[in-house]
């Protein structure tokens, strides 16, 4: 950026961006409905925020006096301060600091939560031309920006303000206004350091529905990035330190989830080894990671407080009669799901139950690896609810049995990988196997087809269909431990935990 010591204007240097195709030349252009042909290029440059903030304004879609909506020039949605707030919170302390409560801020143990919190996506404007009105109104000829092309790539954009000039704003009005981005460049109405620079895309003189055609495209068209992909970035974003306090902040919840489900996907001794649906893709027939990372938060990594929590988690909240959370590491914690589901595999390959029988006799379309009625399309072990399902009621069982199961007396040292601590509990934990080993064999007896099964009665179909979406979560966990306290061995603990979930009270 240089300042014109004749015009006392600024000057920033910009790159001339030729992004055109000779076909648009075929699109119906229309200055009548505010569409005429707009230029053939854009500029990207630098800017101080502040100084970005001076020269821009936001035209916002209003519904007060009851305008056509096709009269209402306006693209911009209502402004919401606490948005800008928390950007101005992310700009200063980065994530996830920026999200912490008040006391946690205060607390010393959360400040290795601080990170930088760049900006790096362009706001977005439009220079507006001495032809250019909006309500009847143009820029001020002394505010106008002007663009001196300097070479087939660059270009010299000249401000209405000067450097030495801390307070601007125009004579009648901005001379740059906002297509997207008015939520970060709001944050800086906050106190933050004036030296500060946001990229810009810059559009010159581009009529009012192009505007309205970006925006849509930037904010509404554009597929989000799905949660097992952004899962899946935690292994580059932490560090040790994170992981061994997961217990307090959720982002150190979610990155203990995540290092457990990728070992679970990882260990070539794991039944779901290789299994997992990591990335989120579709086509796979299996458990996304996002569904895994969201049924250990709900379950083994929840706490013990919240509305609505009567059974805390058995790695996330005290547990047990002195109260005290279970001393394992992560390794310890992977072994244990690890164990549980291979047992449970084991179970169901061992099972000549009726359902798994059926499952197996199913012509499928493509080759399963395994027992169909454990890794097949039509079992619910292998699907988003019975997994969520399984962790709900193993988690449940083994915290209710913390004390008597002697879970704070096996302990590792932090170094320990996951197939010496799997290895440790499978040869020296006998009593905590042999629970496990009780609870899955139980499990294993459960009709786990799921609706889409073939050879289902309409009885059958309906009250596999009634385990499905929101409300089908509670009603599978519900009939899951009613058939679970039909195990004598199992029945004082499943009917104790079927009472905490108040189950009673609704089948009265």
């Amino acid at each position: 950026m240089k300042e014109n010591n004749q015009s006392k204007k600024v000057v920033v240097q910009a790159l001339r961006v030729n992004q055109w195709l000779k076909n648009w030349g075929s699109v119906q252009f229309d200055p009548k409905n505010h569409r005429r042909e707009p230029e053939k290029y854009f500029y990207i440059f630098s800017l101080s925020a502040r100084q970005l903030r001076s020269l821009s304004g936001v035209n916002r879609r209003d519904t007060k006096g009851g305008k056509k909506r096709s009269l209402d020039l306006g693209i911009q949605r209502s402004h919401e301060q606490s948005r800008s707030k928390n950007i101005a919170e992310y700009i200063k302390y980065g994530y996830p600091w920026s999200d912490l409560t008040k006391s946690q801020r205060h607390d010393i143990r959360y400040d290795d939560l601080r990170k930088p919190g760049w900006l790096p996506t362009a706001i977005v404007v439009n220079i507006l031309t001495n032809r250019d009105k909006r309500d009847g109104v143009s820029v001020a000829p002394k505010d106008i920006i002007t663009v001196d092309v300097t070479d087939t790539h660059l270009a010299e954009i000249k401000l209405p303000l000067s450097k030495r000039t801390k307070q601007w704003s125009p004579e009648k009005i901005h001379p740059l206004e906002v297509i997207d981005g008015q939520h970060r460049l709001l944050a800086f109405d906050e106190n933050i350091d004036e030296d500060y620079e946001l990229p810009v895309v810059a559009f010159y003189g581009l009529d009012i529905s192009w505007q309205a055609y970006l925006f849509w495209t930037i904010n509404i068209k554009p597929k989000r990035i799905n949660p097992s992909l952004a899962f899946d970035l935690y292994p580059l974003l932490r560090t040790e330190d994170w992981l061994d306090k997961f217990e307090g902040h959720r982002v150190y919840r979610e990155a203990r989830a995540q290092e457990i489900v990728e070992s679970l996907w990882s260990e070539p001794k794991s039944s779901w080894y290789q299994r997992i649906n990591m990335l989120g893709e579709s086509g796979v027939i299996s458990v996304t990671q996002a569904a895994w990372i969201r049924a250990l938060l709900k379950t083994y990594i929840k706490t013990s407080e919240g509305k609505g929590i009567t059974i805390g988690g058995l790695f996330g909240a005290p547990a047990g009669h002195d109260e005290m959370t279970i001393p394992w590491n992560r390794s310890q914690q992977a072994a244990l799901l690890i164990y549980l589901w291979n047992s449970i595999e084991k179970s169901i390959k061992k099972s000549q139950a009726d359902w798994a029988k059926k499952l197996r006799a199913t012509n499928y379309k493509r080759k399963i690896e395994g027992d169909p009625a454990f890794s097949g399309p039509h079992t619910l072990l292998n699907n988003d609810q019975g997994v969520s399902v399984v962790l709900n009621v193993t988690n449940d069982l083994l915290f209710k049995n913390a004390d008597k199961m002697e879970l704070k007396e096996w302990r590792l040292n932090t170094e320990v990988s996951v197939p010496e601590a799997l290895e440790d509990l499978s040869n020296k934990q006998k009593r905590l196997v042999a629970f496990i080993d009780q609870i899955t064999e139980a499990l294993s007896t459960f009709d786990w087809r799921s609706s889409g099964a073939e050879g289902l009665t309409e009885t059958e179909k309906t009250l596999k269909l009634s385990l499905r979406g929101g409300s089908g979560y509670r009603e599978f966990r519900r009939q899951l431990l009613k058939h679970l306290s039909k195990d004598k061995k199992l029945a004082f603990d499943t009917k104790a935990i079927y009472k905490d979930l108040g189950y009673d009270e609704e089948a009265g």
